[in-house]
């Protein structure tokens, strides 16, 4: 039953949509797990997909998974390269990783129009 489970609460662990770099043409998004604990996660596993409505249409992106193996104690590692284009959409990320034998999960979710970037003087 699920009452009978533990409840591992996620905390100090972020996801972080950050703006490397511009260019007038273009700018150039990555997407990083930020690990604020004092102790390394274990078998990181991320899926990631968008989803929503677009010029009036229902979209939703491949679903991505990203294993990115262990990540050390105050530290950030890459998941991915994210395309500007899917910021009118729901982008979720899925975060599943090890603390010694104990599982966690965490649902991550940057609603449409929510990431935005500062332009570089």
């Amino acid at each position: 039953m699920k009452k009978d489970l533990p409840v591992n609460i996620v905390e100090d662990i972020s996801v972080a949509v950050v703006l490397e770099s511009q260019t007038p043409e273009a700018r150039h998004w990555t997407v990083y797990l930020v690990n604020e604990k004092d102790v390394p996660l274990r078998n990181v596993l991320i899926s990631s997909k968008g989803y929503g409505e677009k010029d009036g249409k229902e979209v939703k992106t491949t679903v991505l998974r990203h294993f990115l193996g262990d990540v050390e104690a105050q530290s950030a590692v890459q998941i991915e390269v994210i395309d500007s284009q899917v910021f009118g959409l729901t982008n979720e990320y899925w975060l599943s990783y090890y603390i010694e034998s104990t599982i966690y999960d965490k649902k991550y979710i940057f609603l449409p129009e929510s990431i935005r970037g500062r332009k570089f003087k």
